[in-house]
C-alpha cells in the first residue's frame, strides 16, 4: 500500500470490553460516519493492520491488540447543487445562518450524496469554504438529522477558521429547547461529565471516564408537564450527541429519541430537540451577532398536547 502524508492515521488499543469482536465491526464503531461496508473495503485494501500485520475482515480482536487504520484522502465526488428550500436567517459574503428543519441531513456521506443541506447550500450561494473537504464544504458545526434549528456555515476559509476557533474556545452561544421524560424537580443544573464511545455499544456515545473528552451542559427548566419537562440547554462544549447523552445520564432522556430514549414516548419522528439560539462574533467585522429560531410546528403541537394532560 502506498504511503503518503495525505493519509489520516487512526490507532486504537483493544480493551477487554471489545475482545472477540470482528475487526470490521470494531473499527466501524469508532466513528459514526464510517459504514461497515467502507471499513471492509479498507481492510481488503490492506489499510488496516493489527500489531503491524494485515488481517481479514473476520479477524477477531484480542486484548491489547494494536490496531492501525490509514484512511485515504477522499476521492473527488460530484456533490451537485439541488433546489432544496432554505430558511435563511442571515447571509453575507463570509457566512450564512440557516434554520435547519427536522429530518434534513447536514452533509453528504459515502453512498449518500444528495438531498442534504449542503446540496441546498451549493444551489443557493455557490461559494462555500473548502476546509472540511468535498463532502462537507462550509460546515463548521453540525446538528443531528432529526434536530431542528440554527446552523452557521462559512463561505470562505478565513471565516471558517474564525468560527471554528470560537467553537474551540467555547465562546459561541448555543441554546437548545428539549422535551425530556420525567419531571425535573430543581429549576436548573449543570452536567459536567466526559463523553466518549460507549464500550457496550460502539454505535453510541456515553458518559465514560476513559478515552473520553470533557463535556459540559447547563440546563434551566422552562415548563413541567404530567410526565415530561421542557428545558432550555446551553452547550459549553460540543461533543457528539452531547445533550442526548447527558440527559439520559441524569435520568431524563429526550422524548422521541430513537438512540438514547425510552420505548414508550411521545409520537415524534426523532428526538424533541431544537437549536433555538446561536450567537457568535462575526469573523471579519468583529460584531457580535445572535439569532433565535422559534420552535418548529411539530414541537409546538406536542407542547399543546402535554398541556392538556
Amino acid at each position: 500500500m502506498e504511503e503518503t502524508a495525505l493519509f489520516e492515521r487512526f490507532d486504537w488499543t483493544v480493551d477487554a470490553a471489545d475482545s472477540g469482536e470482528r475487526i470490521d465491526k470494531f473499527i466501524t464503531g469508532q466513528n459514526e460516519e464510517w459504514t461497515r461496508t467502507q471499513v471492509q473495503i479498507w481492510v481488503k485494501e490492506g489499510r488496516v493492520t493489527v500489531n503491524g500485520i494485515g488481517v481479514k475482515n473476520n479477524y477477531k480482536v484480542a486484548v491489547d491488540d494494536e490496531i492501525t487504520l490509514r484512511v485515504p484522502p477522499p476521492k473527488e465526488v460530484d456533490i451537485r447543487p439541488e433546489a432544496i428550500p432554505l430558511d435563511v436567517y442571515y447571509e453575507d459574503s463570509d457566512l450564512i445562518v440557516v434554520n435547519k428543519p427536522r429530518g434534513l441531513v447536514v452533509h453528504p456521506a459515502p453512498g449518500h450524496y444528495s438531498g442534504t443541506l449542503v446540496n441546498g447550500l451549493l444551489e443557493h450561494c455557490k461559494d462555500l469554504s473548502g476546509i472540511n473537504g468535498v463532502l462537507r464544504p462550509g460546515i463548521v458545526h453540525r446538528i443531528d438529522k432529526d434536530t431542528s434549528g440554527l446552523l452557521m456555515v462559512a463561505k470562505n476559509d478565513k471565516a471558517h477558521l474564525g468560527l471554528a476557533e470560537q467553537l474551540k474556545n467555547h465562546t459561541v452561544n448555543r441554546k437548545y429547547v428539549a422535551i425530556v421524560h420525567g419531571v425535573i424537580p430543581h429549576e436548573m443544573g449543570t452536567i459536567d461529565a466526559p463523553i466518549g464511545r460507549d464500550p457496550k455499544n460502539r454505535q453510541q456515545m456515553a458518559v465514560v471516564f476513559e478515552n473520553s473528552k470533557q463535556a459540559v451542559t447547563h440546563f434551566v427548566v422552562l415548563e413541567r408537564f404530567k410526565d415530561f419537562t421542557m428545558v432550555e440547554l446551553k452547550l459549553e462544549t460540543g461533543r457528539t450527541h452531547q445533550i442526548r447523552v447527558h440527559m439520559k445520564y441524569i435520568g431524563y432522556p429526550l422524548a422521541g429519541d430513537p438512540k438514547y430514549g425510552m420505548k414508550n414516548t411521545l409520537d415524534l419522528d426523532g428526538q424533541a430537540l431544537h437549536a433555538k439560539t446561536l450567537g457568535f462574533v462575526h469573523p471579519r467585522t468583529g460584531e457580535y451577532m445572535e439569532f433565535e429560531a422559534p420552535l418548529p410546528p411539530e414541537l409546538v403541537d406536542v407542547i399543546a398536547f402535554l398541556r392538556q394532560q
